[in-house]
């Protein structure tokens, strides 16, 4: 049997594609980077993926607001086309400023076309970009990306990162946007709704998170390998029990175990 084929956007600020094309290979994907703008001009060309990766970066050099350019550029011609791909039971990830990307487009947490759109990711309730390495728990009913996990670490990267529910949303749209959480910061470090820090939708095949999962495929990407315990930014880190894949990897081979 052949390996999935996975397309990975890059272009235009885009700086986490290489990473993300690596990580899904180490998966067992077939992945393919793509310009935009060739997927643009083509964009029935994504029938020939099973998986859509929209990768971490500053897209446009996050003018106006994160995501918002890049977009803005992608809806005309491609969010249509985002839609009949997902409704066809593929998978779409958005990592970082493809998380913020997939909200700007209207993807998450609904990805019916032309459905409201409930959230944005917003400044971090500190006002400054963060780097660094934080522990999430995966929520008891968390889908098919986040199969067999509980807790896990990886990294963040970003100045807009805060989910935030519009301030009109009903009591009943907040508790849907809830259930729609897969993983959840295990403290609060930006002022998120809810401790939320990934977002999928109701057929659990379009993911947006704002941890990497590319950014810990190997063990010795975890800043506490070999020394048992590491204290990042104030935050103390427990080595992890390197049995089995990487947190980051595993994610992606769930995704892997997913396609049919």
């Amino acid at each position: 049997m052949s390996a999935p084929k996975a397309l990975v956007l890059c272009g235009d600020g885009i700086n986490c594609d290489l990473e993300t094309a690596h990580a899904l290979q180490l998966a067992g994907f077939a992945a393919e980077r793509m310009h935009n703008s060739d997927l643009l001009a083509a964009p029935e060309r994504m029938s020939q993926y099973k998986l859509l990766a929209l990768p971490g970066g500053f897209s446009f050099g996050d003018e106006i607001a994160s995501g918002k350019v890049l977009a803005l550029k992608l809806k005309d011609k491609l969010k249509h086309a985002l839609y009949d791909f997902s409704a066809h039971g593929n998978l779409v990830i958005g990592i970082c400023n493809g998380f913020q990307i997939l909200v700007q487009l209207g993807l998450l947490p609904d990805s019916t076309a032309n459905a409201p759109r409930s959230v944005s990711l917003c400044h971090n309730s500190s006002g400054r970009f963060m780097n660094k390495w934080v522990s999430l728990d995966v929520s008891a009913k968390p889908g098919p990306f986040f199969s067999g996990m509980t807790r896990l670490d990886l990294p963040v990267r970003h100045g807009e990162g805060r989910l935030a529910v519009a301030e009109d949303a009903s009591a009943s749209t907040r508790e849907q946007v809830k259930k729609s959480a897969p993983l959840r910061y295990s403290k609060d470090i930006n002022g998120s709704f809810d401790k939320i820090a990934a977002l999928t939708n109701a057929s659990s095949n379009v993911l947006g998170l704002m941890p990497h999962p590319e950014a810990f495929v190997r063990w010795n990407q975890h800043p506490s390998h070999g020394s048992g315990v590491s204290v990042v930014e104030g935050d103390t880190l427990a080595a992890p029990v390197e049995i089995g894949a990487p947190p980051g990897l595993q994610i992606l081979l769930n995704a892997a175990a997913m396609i049919k």
